[in-house]
């Protein structure tokens, strides 16, 4: 059995972890010939996370059969974050069946990790047509739903051919943020069909937060009262991860 994924830094790693702790407590990572998958939801069944990591992106990848790698996301978390910037980070399948991590630049450490079993079923992605797809560079996404969640908890997203805004209301008032297409911001604003619907800020905001920082630019698709999935490169190399968000039942 052999199994190695090496990367010349631990940002991918680092934004993986991260992304994958806001939402569960424990991760069952696929790994096959063809690179790492991981896809599960969140206890609630409001948040899906969906992760292609594929063999090319990595430095150095081998696997010479299909293996379903389960840990707790807390232990990988911990030793994750142990990886200097400039660190590279290689995780391999020990004889005894535990995952060895090592994180090397001159000084050298490495730990092993025990497997658990999966509490998990598979999880399906959700297939969905979109009419809305926005492109945006990172931080003015953030700054949106920053700007939003000074007075609300919930955020409403609406689009047209000419526009996006995001905007949202409490017993304390309201508030808007608004995109004008042609704005640099802005990189695409793709309306086949007015959309508008309503999201949870905290569920965007912590996987902003832990993705983003691997892109400076961000897609999300969504049509009315309908799921929103919010794209993230990893790297140049490659790998992507998908976040899936259910919209919020607005009270009539």
């Amino acid at each position: 059995m052999v199994f190695l994924a090496k990367t010349s830094s631990p940002n991918e790693w680092k934004v993986v972890v991260n992304t994958i702790s806001a939402l569960v407590e424990e991760a069952s990572f696929e790994a096959t010939s063809e690179g790492l998958t991981f896809r599960a939801m969140d206890p609630s069944h409001v948040a899906l996370v969906d992760l292609d990591w594929p063999n090319l992106a990595f430095d150095k990848y081998d696997c010479d059969k299909q293996l379903k790698l389960t840990v707790r996301v807390e232990d990988l978390v911990k030793l994750i974050r142990r990886a200097d910037g400039k660190d590279s980070v290689e995780i391999s399948m020990n004889e005894d069946e535990t995952l060895l991590l090592k994180l090397a630049n001159g000084y050298k450490r490495q730990f092993q990790i025990h497997l658990i079993e999966s509490t998990y079923d598979a999880t399906p992605v959700p297939k969905l047509a979109f009419n809305t797809k926005v492109e945006i560079t990172e931080p003015t996404f953030e700054k949106m739903l920053n700007d939003i969640s000074a007075v609300s908890d919930h955020i409403i997203i609406s689009a047209d051919e000419k526009k996006l805004i995001f905007s949202g209301k409490s017993d304390s008032g309201t508030g808007s943020a608004t995109l004008e297409k042609g704005n640099q911001e802005l990189l695409q604003l793709n309306v086949k069909e007015e959309s508008k619907a309503t999201y949870s800020i905290d569920y965007l905001l912590n996987i902003t937060k832990a993705a983003g920082k691997s892109t400076d630019v961000l897609t999300f698709e969504y049509s009315s009262k309908m799921p929103l999935r919010l794209t993230f490169k990893l790297s140049e190399k490659g790998g992507r991860m998908c976040f899936y968000l259910a919209p919020r039942i607005e009270e009539k």
